[in-house]
């Protein structure tokens, strides 16, 4: 009987740690990221996330990122920019679980179907309009989608496939929280079409249920945009 108990709680103990934040809560006030890991040697065993900073050595400038009022080129093929301030560019976001992010869009432009597989985002947008919304996970697959106006703010959840159009004549700028240091992103069509190496034409035609020539002019025409 205690065996049994023993093990229920470990399942549970399994099933809460599953469910819990996708960034590990903190164990010390801050861990500012490693830029350079030249003292440590190539064959240093990698960990989830970043190598801490000296706290000794911890500068201001290692909480500050600035240029987040310059807008984005969007000079390009989807007419937005986005603009990320993660563990990346601002080392003392390690390990607190948050980041955000700048968008910047053309008149018409769009932040094509993605997906963050490690990170809820919150978006409030700070110009124009935006048609944003996302799809929910098999076999329901329900479109979610809203205008947004100045002021407005809409989430998207962790994992799921979401987009944002700007569907006005002006320029639209809108602000994104994320809860992780490092969200990651994987843009459904450079993923699908535009993979290093190709996925296999006949593995997509089946998929997406398109003659094979078309598949093989998507991916050459990715293939271009992204290598």
């Amino acid at each position: 009987m205690r065996k049994a108990y023993i093990v229920t709680v470990a399942l549970f103990a399994l099933a809460f740690s599953l469910a819990s934040a996708s960034d590990p809560d903190p164990l010390q006030d801050f861990c500012v990221a490693l830029k350079d890991y030249s003292e440590y040697s190539k064959s240093a065993v990698f960990v989830n996330g970043k190598f801490c900073k000296d706290p000794k050595l911890v500068k201001a400038e290692d909480f500050f990122f600035e240029g987040l009022n310059i807008a984005g080129n969007t000079d390009n093929k989807v007419g937005s920019n986005v603009t990320t301030v993660n563990v990346d560019t601002l080392p003392g976001l390690n390990t607190l679980g948050i980041s955000l992010a700048r968008i910047d869009f053309a008149p018409y432009g769009e932040n094509p179907p993605h997906t963050h597989p490690r990170g809820t985002e919150i978006l409030v947008v700070l110009e124009g309009t935006l048609f944003v919304g996302f799809v929910t996970s098999n076999p329901e697959n329900r479109l979610f989608t809203k205008t947004l106006n100045k002021g407005d703010v809409f989430v998207f959840p962790i994992g799921l496939i979401h987009f944002q159009v700007n569907v006005g004549k002006t320029n639209a700028i809108a602000i994104s929280g994320l809860s992780s240091q490092n969200a990651g992103v994987i843009t459904i069509a450079d993923a699908v079409f535009g993979s290093n190496p190709p996925i296999n034409p006949n593995v997509l035609t089946k998929a997406f249920q398109l003659d094979k020539n078309v598949v093989e002019e998507l991916q050459k025409k990715f293939e271009v945009d992204n290598y």
